[in-house]
């Protein structure tokens, strides 16, 4: 916190609009000792709009992580050596303990949305961001719903400071960090430009067909061994068990919303053997298709 405090005192005058709330030293010793949100929890938040001679260094750097989103003008974040240009719809997070300094640009100053954050699980959560560890500025589409979670943990931090506000501030922190560092799950659709992903579009689109590995392959002219290396590093899983896995979770669509006979759904979703499709369904699901309509048909 005594980082966030030097932060403050350099802001003279401030910038017009600006938002900014500490949490008190007290409210912290709370949250550690709640187990709901003690692995991630928020230490400071703000949003500095056309943050004109906007500079910061920390030399020991900070206590907690940063995260810092610009929706226009530009800047810099300079860690050790490296040093990153941030533009519009892109963000960086900064690691605690890190040597940093950062600032907005002279002739197009920033505005920033940005989080101080700490935690077991915040460090997990830098790691998803920074992969390899070669960590970069990512670019993300702007999204209002992103903007509009971002006031909602603001003005209920406004509000109050009683448990369960803190705890529901906390677990919306989650949502608003998983926003920028799992966008590509969340929308796949706006990072389609890999071959794979389009590999993936074609299965769920012929569901009902039986392909081998060999014809996914052959389809981007890539052998049976590169496409399947890429395969699984892209999503973890080998082509068949993935497209196997699709047309399980389309039978249980199937299954839960129909009264088709087993064997119509195997024709739906590819399958010529209906003991072959219980198999595969069971080794996935863990139970028979039987039993898995009528758990649901009870329910």
């Amino acid at each position: 916190m005594d980082n966030l405090t030097e932060e403050t005192k350099k802001v003279k005058e401030g910038f017009v609009g600006q938002r900014m709330i500490v949490f008190p030293p007290d409210i912290k010793k709370i949250v550690v000792k709640n187990p709901l949100i003690k692995d991630l929890y928020i230490t400071a938040i703000g949003y500095y709009p056309k943050a004109i001679h906007h500079d910061r260094e920390r030399k020991s750097g900070s206590l907690q992580h940063i995260l810092l989103y610009c929706i226009e003008g530009k800047g810099y974040i300079n860690i050790g050596k490296e040093k990153h240009e941030v533009l519009p719809n892109s963000y960086f997070i900064i690691p605690k303990g890190a040597a940093h300094h950062y600032g907005t640009s002279l002739t197009d100053p920033w505005s920033i949305y940005w989080v101080h954050f700490t935690g077991d699980h915040a460090d997990y959560l830098y790691k998803r961001f920074s992969g390899d560890g070669t960590a970069s500025v990512q670019t993300v589409p702007y999204d209002e719903q992103r903007i509009q979670l971002f006031n909602l943990i603001f003005s209920m931090l406004e509000n109050n400071y009683s448990t369960r506000n803190i705890e529901l501030t906390n677990i919306k922190l989650l949502e608003f960090l998983a926003s920028f560092i799992y966008h590509e799950e969340l929308y796949p659709s706006l990072h389609t430009s890999d071959q794979i992903t389009t590999s993936i579009e074609f299965m769920k689109q012929n569901l009902n067909k039986v392909f081998s590995i060999k014809d996914l392959a052959s389809r981007l002219n890539y052998s049976v061994s590169h496409y399947s290396d890429l395969f699984k590093k892209k999503t973890g899983n080998s082509p068949i068990h993935y497209f196997n896995h699709l047309k399980i979770q389309k039978s249980c669509q199937y299954l839960y919303f129909t009264d088709m006979h087993i064997k119509e759904i195997c024709v739906k979703t590819g399958f010529d053997d209906p003991y072959y499709f219980s198999r595969i369904f069971k080794k996935l699901m863990g139970l028979s298709p039987s039993k898995y309509r009528s758990n649901h048909k009870k329910q």
